[in-house]
Order: structure tokens, then sequence, then C-alpha cells
């Protein structure tokens, strides 16, 4: 019998009904079944999602292995438990709740089998407001370093592996980790692999967000996202000796699941929780945060993490409640060197250094940092209306220090900018959009877009929402099609556009959600 080209392993536990769109995707794939094999285990689901497997094998019992066994808290026994089954030249996993581009397998393949390519990602869009690291696909690579790229932000297993690379270093996931248990694996294949591949030329992987959040990712607390970054973080420095290669990975770390430890949902936790957070992030920064790593984060999180391991506790909520409730801080410029002024700047007694608070190494995106304050809609002199939106810079010297090198974006549409006299708070900055751009470049399937700043090509910054949340609607009309315009603040906090066909359906649907039952 010949090998399979590729096996798709699939980790499922109450994932209906999206694992029938995922199965239905690796089916469907171009690749034919003759070069595919799918390993599916069924980690003691509840909700039918066995019964589903099974129903698939026995429509294509040729293709689809499926095993069933008690549940495991996670989904790295399951992984573990396909891949020893697995006889594919290669191995690609993929999430129960997600699916593939009809052509992503036959291109991955194809791909790696052309570079000779051991770990090979395809571009990867979210679904439901999943968010999605983007940097890594911005075009296609034949060879991309692990260490001088964005590749340490986009770690899933959800990539094409060569599986004699996968047993040959006998990579396995962690099972006693029930959150992010596939990042050991896929940041040591990635040291482990000769080339690493990206293609950026088609939508290959659809990663979905359960609307009710049943993943165990989405609904971890502090703590075990703590466990998970103390793991990574000590088994990333046990893998890579000391210098720019594990800083390069270890920033990832730092820059996204240790700072996010210190979003607004740390206030709500309870003292005692509070505290352990602290002193066990702090530990970390102690042991792994080098300077070089420092230097390299955005102000915002470099001031988090150095708080929990140098500064005061009170100090620490402080600058959190800061960024939940005014936003940006004032920048404080000496001898040239610029200074976001978080509580506890200046204070010789905060326990953090003037470095700590340093914005330089990050200057353009910090500047393009803005917090929105006001939306209307207007009308130009062409009859064509128009979004306004007013944001502000707590930068009184805006205007010189980026001239015309300040652009805000939705997508591709760009708006028209305008810096307003400057006070001694700050700068506001007002940027207008012509609604027929916003809406024909989000199209007609209620797709979001955040509004973003970027100053002197720096990478696009999003304008921070409003405060208090306030919804703006509107209708806009392009020839016989009618949309709804929505601008808000998404779940990121972030101002964004929406814009939604309106069809004789979607309005029925709403007045029969708003008539009385009965018809009274």
């Amino acid at each position: 019998m010949r090998q399979p080209d590729v096996t798709v392993v699939v980790a499922v536990y109450n994932t209906m009904p999206d694992l029938t769109t995922c199965l239905t995707s690796l089916v469907n794939q171009t690749i034919g079944h003759d070069r595919l094999e799918i390993v599916a285990v069924d980690d003691g689901s509840t909700d039918g999602s066995g019964a589903e497997l099974d129903r698939f094998a026995a429509a294509y019992p040729s293709l689809i292995t499926v095993v069933h066994q008690a549940n495991s808290g996670g989904p790295a026994a399951p992984s573990n438990r396909a891949l020893d089954v697995a006889t594919g030249r290669y191995v690609f996993f993929i999430g129960a709740d997600d699916h593939l581009g009809r052509e992503a397998l036959e291109r991955l393949v194809t791909a790696a089998d052309r570079w000779g390519s051991d770990v090979v990602l395809g571009r990867m869009v979210g679904v439901n407001k999943r968010y999605v690291h983007q940097e890594i696909f911005d075009r296609t690579r034949s060879d991309v370093d692990l260490y001088d790229s964005p590749l340490p932000f986009s770690l899933s297993n959800t990539k094409l592996f060569r599986r004699e690379l996968v047993e040959r270093h006998r990579l396995r996931f962690p099972e006693d980790m029930a959150v992010g248990s596939d990042q050991p694996f896929t940041v040591e294949a990635c040291v482990r692999a000769a080339r690493i591949s990206v293609l950026a030329d088609y939508d290959y992987y659809y990663a979905v967000k359960r609307l009710n959040s049943t993943n165990i990712t989405y609904r971890s607390d502090h703590l075990a996202r703590l466990e998970c970054v103390e793991r990574i973080v000590r088994f990333v420095a046990e893998l890579v000796e000391p210098g720019e290669r594990r800083d390069a990975v270890l920033r990832r770390h730092f820059a996204w699941e240790i700072a996010k430890l210190f979003r607004p949902d740390f206030l709500a936790l309870d003292a005692d929780t509070q505290e352990q957070v602290r002193v066990r992030v702090g530990k970390l920064v102690r042991e792994y945060l080098t300077d070089r790593i420092r230097d390299q984060l955005d102000p915002d999180a470099r001031v988090l993490v150095g708080a929990a391991a140098y500064g005061r506790p009170a100090d620490l909520l402080a600058i959190i409640r800061q960024t939940a409730s005014d936003g940006l801080p004032p920048t404080v410029v000496r001898d040239q060197r610029w200074f976001a002024a978080y509580p506890g700047f200046g204070e010789p007694d905060a326990g953090l250094s003037e470095e700590w608070y340093e914005v330089k190494p990050t200057a353009s995106r910090w500047l393009a940092a803005l917090n929105a304050v006001s939306v209307r809609w207007v009308t130009g002199a062409d009859g064509d209306r128009r979004v306004q939106i007013l944001a502000r810079s707590p930068r009184p010297d805006l205007a010189d220090l980026v001239g015309d090198d300040l652009s805000v974006q939705v997508g591709a549409a760009e708006a028209v900018v305008r810096l307003l006299p400057a006070d001694p708070m700050g700068t506001t900055v007002e940027a207008t959009f012509r609604l027929q751009d916003v809406a024909a470049e989000l199209t007609a399937k209620g797709t979001a877009r955040a509004v973003r700043i970027r100053v002197a090509g720096s990478v696009a910054v999003p304008l921070r929402g409003l405060r208090p949340p306030v919804r703006h609607r509107t209708m806009h009309r392009d020839g016989s099609r009618l949309h709804l315009v929505t601008i808000n603040n998404n779940h990121k906090g972030q101002l964004a556009f929406t814009v939604w066909p309106v069809t004789l359906r979607r309005v029925a649907a709403r007045l029969r959600r708003r008539l009385p039952r009965g018809g009274e």
C-alpha cells in the first residue's frame, strides 16, 4: 500500500457542530484520498462528536481512522496518540473546530517537496473575531529563520511538519500541560528544522473562535495561563543557549503571554491571586528578561513586567488602571530621550530605572498610539457622506515629531488626516474617511476592521476605542445595494468599522425578534 503524503491529526473534544465543517473540509481536499490519511482521536466527547467521527469513518473507511479514549483534560494526549499511528510523510495538525481551504494540503506538500522544508506555514485567517497574528504571512518565503523573523509570534502547531523530523527527535506534546502544549512541540520542531517555509498566497487555515468559548484556551484563568508560560519559558531556556537567539524567542512570551496577564481584568482578581501572579512573573523577569529583550518591548508591556519584578505593588495596579481608564500616559522628553510617564516614573523609590520607561527603541509605534475621543457623520462639499474621527495624543509636539508621516487607515481605505493646534495636554488628530471607501474595503459580508495608525512606515497600531464605548450607525447606499455601517469598540477595545448588507431577509428577522410572541 502506498504511503500517504500527509497525515492530518485531529484531536477532538466537544466541538460540534464545527467538527462537521472541519471534517468536510478535509475529505474535500484537492490532494486526493490516495495521498491523504486522517487520524482523529475523540478525547471523551459528550456532545456527539464521537458519533460524528464514526459517521465520517464509515463513509470514508480507507481515509479516516478514529480512536476513542477517556477524557485526558487537554489536546496533548490525543495528539500524541494520533502521532503514534500516523504513517504519512508529513503530518499536519488541525483544531477540531477549524477548517482548511480546499487546496491547502496539496499546496503545502508541494512546497515542502519543492524546497525540502521540514516545517511549512500556510496563511491563517481568523473566523468569528479569532485573532491570528499576521506578520509572518506578509509574503511567501522558502526559507525563514526562527530567530530573525516574526515566527516566534506564530507558534501554534497548525503547520505541516516532516514526520521523519518529528520521529527522529521523538517530538511529542507534554501531556501535563492543559493549555499551550503545542508551543514546546512547535518551538523544538522549528529549532531542529533544516528549513522552515511560509506560504502567503492562499487562505490555507481558518481558525474559528467558538461563539460559546468552550475551547480550553479561551476560558483558562490567570494562574493556568501563568503556569503555561512558566513552562514554555523554561523549556525554551533549556533548548536554546543564552544569547540573541534565545532572546528572539523569549521576547514573544514577555510581550504576549506575560504582559497580557496584566490586562484590566487583572484588577478583578482577588488580592491573593494578584500577588501570586505578580511574584511569579517577577521571578521570570529576573531570571530570563535580558536588557536586550527589555529594550525591544513596547513601553506598555515593558513597564508592566518591570513593575511586577522590581516595582511597588501599588504602582503595578496604578499602571493597569491608567491603561484601562485613561489610555496613554504623558510623554516626558529629557535630553532628547522620550519616556512614558506611567505611575512611578521619576520617583526614586519606585524601583524602576529610567530605561524601563524609555520610548525611543519603539518611537514610531509609540507616536502612532492614539485614543479615540469622538466620532461623527459629516457631508462633504461634493455631497458624499464621510465619517470624522477625533483622536488624542498626549504629545503636544506631535506635529513636529511626525510631520506628514502619520496615516490613519481601515484596511486599504485611507483617511484625510489633519493635526489640530496643540494644547499643553497634547494634540488632537482629525481623520476623515469617505464612507464609500470604507464600505468598498470591508465587503458585504459583515467584515470588521479596526482603525489603524502608522508613523513613518511603522507597524500599524490599532486606534484605542471610545471611553465610554458608544456605537455609531448609518446607512450607506451603493447603487441598488444598502449597507449598515457601524463604528464601535471591538472586543479588544479598539475602534472598528463593521459593514453589513441590508436584505429583506435580515430586516424580516430583526422585526420577528422585536415583535411580541403570538402577534400581540
